[in-house]
């Protein structure tokens, strides 16, 4: 749980974010705040076009809020180069979406070491952390499967696997769970819970499912462009 001494692992300050339609402008975030210790979990329930997924983007630093800052391990980030938030996604962060977008023409193994190997690891490595990854999540029999070849919850716990293959200190998660049905995504969550209890990850996770949510350290929401806390 969090120590009110430690560093934010994600600082979301005063964050602004609107988008153009024709002359209209809608506004999504409005001066949004969300900090998130070590290893603290937390939900962000809110009904579609709230803008739980523009939250999440901007956290991972694929999209640039409008006004405010991000910060990452009290480090703002606005002023960085787009090859340093590069870097700082493939390094420090993980994500995993509604759909799995693993690589067709690849294993599950082959799948969870491409992003190490991208990092610098060797093969040999990579390929030892992407077996006991996938082993942990309950994939020792599908190493070599294709996604093709497995079932959708099969190929959400691969996409696990890879968010979290570089040991990232943030994973934010967009309904991960989304396209599965409530038992395979009661059993994914279950894989993906107890690896974030595991290994003390940071989690951001946008969901619909109130069950899910309750299993969470804690729970927000998006009303009127704000992040507020829920009971």
């Amino acid at each position: 749980m969090a120590d009110a001494a430690q560093t934010p692992v994600i600082f979301l300050h005063a964050i602004e974010r609107r988008y153009h339609q024709g002359d209209a402008v809608l506004e999504v975030l409005k001066g949004a705040e969300l900090a998130v210790w070590p290893g603290q979990s937390v939900a962000l329930i809110a009904p579609s076009g709230a803008g739980k997924s523009t939250l999440l983007q901007i956290a991972g630093l694929l999209e640039q809020p409008d006004g405010g800052e991000v910060y990452l391990d009290g480090a703002p980030t606005s002023g960085l180069s787009d090859a340093a938030r590069t870097r700082i996604r493939r390094n420090a962060v993980g994500f995993v979406y509604q759909a799995h977008y693993l690589l067709p023409e690849f294993s599950a193994v082959e799948n969870v070491m491409m992003p190490q190997m991208i990092r610098g690891l060797a093969r040999a490595e990579a390929q030892s952390r992407a077996v006991e990854l996938l082993s942990y999540l309950g994939l020792k029999d599908r190493l070599t499967h294709r996604p093709a070849e497995l079932s959708g919850g099969e190929q959400q716990r691969v996409a696990i696997a890879r968010a979290v293959a570089n040991i990232p200190r943030l994973l934010l998660a967009d309904e991960p769970t989304g396209n599965l049905d409530p038992r395979t995504s009661d059993h994914v969550f279950g894989a993906l819970n107890q690896l974030i209890r595991q290994s003390g990850l940071t989690v951001v996770l946008a969901t619909h499912n109130m069950e899910i949510a309750a299993r969470m350290d804690r729970r927000v929401t998006i009303r009127d462009g704000q992040v507020l806390e829920l009971p």
